[in-house]
């Protein structure tokens, strides 16, 4: 754990104000859910709270199912990370954050496919090798969850097929995650 130097008091309801500066760095934003942990030193630890997060097994079986029925690396994220991925680059992107490009795709509502021309959005921040070819947000009651992604190494567009399947698995997750 690593020391802000930053100090808060707790008011009359029991709020605290978590500091501008860490929530952009944490990209916490308003409305997002926090999990309160505790520890046996007295310390009280927030951590954002991933509702998808609890699937990643389950997200990682789907994406060896896209994988293995198209030619390109599936993965699934939620709102900050990739939580599951079956294919090329897998070690180079599971828990990385997606980039700011994904980000805004999913917050769009709309399903994105790369059409073979013009920019290409990469995945995650930390490797611009790999690109979206095709990305539809998980959402669940009226809320964004995540993406289902088929990536490419070779900035490849994404087909109807991979359009419509991750068209088909996001709202199938979305569906899970009402129940």
């Amino acid at each position: 754990m690593k020391a802000t130097g930053i100090v808060r008091r707790i008011d009359d309801l029991g709020r605290v104000v978590i500091p501008k500066e860490i929530r952009r760095t944490m990209r916490i934003r308003e409305g997002d859910p926090l999990e309160i942990y505790t520890s046996r030193e007295g310390e009280v630890i927030f951590k954002k709270y991933s509702l998808i997060g609890g699937l990643e097994d389950f997200a990682a079986q789907f994406c060896d199912t896209l994988n293995r029925s198209t030619n390109f690396t599936a993965a699934v994220t939620d709102r900050d990370s990739i939580i599951a991925i079956a294919g090329n680059g897998k070690r180079e992107l599971l828990g990385k954050p997606i980039s700011s490009q994904l980000e805004e795709i999913m917050e769009q509502r709309g399903i994105y496919r790369y059409a073979g021309e013009g920019h290409t959005v990469p995945v995650s921040d930390s490797s611009d090798k790999y690109t979206a070819a095709v990305a539809a947000p998980i959402l669940c009651e009226g809320d964004v969850l995540g993406l289902v992604v088929f990536l490419s190494a070779q900035g490849q567009a994404g087909g109807e097929t991979e359009y419509k399947l991750a068209q088909t698995v996001a709202a199938f997750l979305g569906r899970h995650m009402e129940g």
